[in-house]
């Protein structure tokens, strides 16, 4: 029986991968990944040649059936997604889930690295012994509830994920809900060059992250 492997990769800065992460890597026979292009520029930097399969949120039975198969066939496996730690906000939990139910025996072992959430819980101010991390705020179908509900949490800070796609709109809903002088805190381009980690009121930050400061993948802190 194979062994499958779920392993953290960096979120930016390529330097941030893990020695174990690089030695697990370089001995697969498989590398499962969420996107192909993206795992083969990752193995390609650090001089790793190994087949690569794509694995995302649209995979087919089929394809879960294949990587049982692999790993009874006695292959070791990874898991990667496009940055960061697998099953964190992305789709991985769901191949974890089918072969704990169908390959109960498989040992599946995780190799822990960069956290996005962690990184900047760390530099809040805030304290991070608890908190409530909701992922991405729906799109469209009960947005509006999963922001008015905010208040009620009672575990705080709240953390939240966030595409530049939708990121004005959210500030757009946390102002209704909370109002413009609401201090949070947001993290941008984590680990990459334009990385900027900034606390301030909704409506300053509002003004802030507009143009080229309204890219990449944001973190939002809710105190």
């Amino acid at each position: 029986m194979g062994i499958l492997y779920i392993v953290a990769t960096p979120i930016g800065n390529l330097k941030d991968i893990t020695l174990r992460a690089l030695e697990v890597l370089k001995s697969m026979d498989l590398v499962l990944a969420e996107d192909t292009r993206l795992a083969k520029k990752l193995l390609s930097h650090f001089e790793i040649a190994k087949p690569v399969w794509r694995f995302d949120e649209y995979a087919k039975n089929n394809s879960f059936k294949e990587v049982k198969k692999k790993l009874e066939e006695g292959k070791n496996l990874a898991y990667i997604t496009d940055a960061g730690t697998p099953g964190i906000a992305d789709p991985g939990w769901k191949l974890i889930e089918f072969l704990r139910k169908k390959l109960p025996s498989v040992k599946i072992i995780p190799i822990p690295g960069v956290s996005a959430i962690i990184a900047v819980l760390s530099v809040s101010g805030i304290a991070g012994d608890q908190f409530t991390f909701l992922g991405y705020p729906p799109h469209k179908k009960s947005r509006q509830k999963f922001f008015n509900e905010l208040k009620n949490i009672q575990i705080m800070p709240v953390v939240l994920y966030e595409s530049p796609h939708r990121f004005q709109k959210t500030l757009d809903n946390l102002n209704q809900v909370f109002d413009d002088k609401k201090e949070i805190i947001i993290g941008r381009e984590l680990t990459k060059i334009h990385e900027e980690i900034l606390k301030g009121s909704i409506g300053f930050l509002k003004k802030h992250f507009i143009g080229e400061r309204n890219r990449g993948e944001f973190v939002i802190i809710v105190p």
